[in-house]
């Protein structure tokens, strides 16, 4: 029997239309499409290609609008919404696609945001319904592009797609490179997907590379003052210190001395990467 199955494309005859509805079929099985599912003028007779889903009360359903992303096929999708159930995806059909919580970072913070990209395939279970599916570390090594050429010292815009206590692996957003980011070469852990430029410092024999997420000697601004956008950023972007701010809080919470945290507050802000104001800063 030539059965129609969730998740899965198809090229089927246009039947019949009822009402706002169009039927269509395989000769075997016929199945409804909504007409603000079709993306083109139809006839009864035409043959139209379409993605197969389970609809709400558990039915087949069909949609023109055809996913970006199959069973089998890998690549970035963007977050459009996150909830206590995961993330949910965009692979350019109408279907919602969820990643699972249980295949996203144990501590929430680390989780994507909306507008930050998962590499994700399609999964469809024994029901029929249909999922995002994080790359895992095996199916990596098979699709990434090695780097061949001279690195160091490039940046690279890079997405990280797995997250461990010593460092996050990335892949490169224009060129699929496999980067590896140590702890020791990051101010914060970055969350997953997270859109990064990404300086390389090594090249390994497999042609992976190395990368940094700190700034170069000639770009840093000093200890005092990385610190104190290391915790801005770690707190969203506000703070309720200044340059007001009594010695023994600053000291508490920064371990430096008021003019220490002055100094560091001047220098960002003419780096233009603060600003203060009515007991507060704020990253710019």
């Amino acid at each position: 029997m030539n059965t129609l199955q969730s998740g899965t494309v198809a090229k089927l005859t246009v039947l019949a239309e009822e009402n706002s509805k169009w039927i269509l079929t395989n000769g075997e099985v016929e199945l409804p499409i909504n007409a603000s599912e079709v993306t083109e003028e139809i006839a009864i007779g035409d043959t139209l290609n379409v993605f197969i889903f389970k609809d709400r009360r558990g039915d087949l359903a069909a949609t023109a609008l055809i996913p970006t992303i199959l069973e089998g096929d890998y690549d970035w999708a963007r977050v459009y919404r996150v909830t206590k159930e995961g993330a949910y995806i965009d692979i350019g059909t109408s279907r919602e696609v969820l990643v699972p919580a249980e295949d996203l970072p144990v501590l929430p913070e680390l989780w994507p945001e909306a507008g930050d990209h998962l590499y994700v395939t399609l999964r469809v279970d024994r029901n029929g319904e249909f999922y995002g599916r994080l790359i895992t570390e095996e199916k990596v090594i098979e699709l990434y592009e090695g780097a061949f050429e001279e690195m160091h010292n490039k940046d690279v815009m890079a997405r990280p797609y797995r997250l461990l206590p010593v460092g996050a692996f990335l892949l490169g957003v224009d060129t699929p490179y496999r980067i590896f980011v140590h702890e020791s070469e990051m101010y914060n852990e970055p969350r997953l997907g997270q859109d990064l430029t990404v300086r390389i410092i090594d090249m390994k024999d497999d042609h992976s590379l190395n990368g940094s997420l700190l700034p170069r000697k000639h770009e840093r601004i000093g200890s005092d003052a990385e610190q104190i956008f290391a915790y801005l950023e770690e707190v969203g972007g506000k703070m309720p210190f200044w340059d007001k701010s009594s010695p023994e809080e600053i000291k508490e919470m920064f371990n430096m001395s008021k003019a220490a945290f002055k100094r560091a507050l001047g220098t960002l802000m003419k780096a233009g990467k603060i600003k203060q104001g009515d007991g507060w800063t704020e990253k710019i």
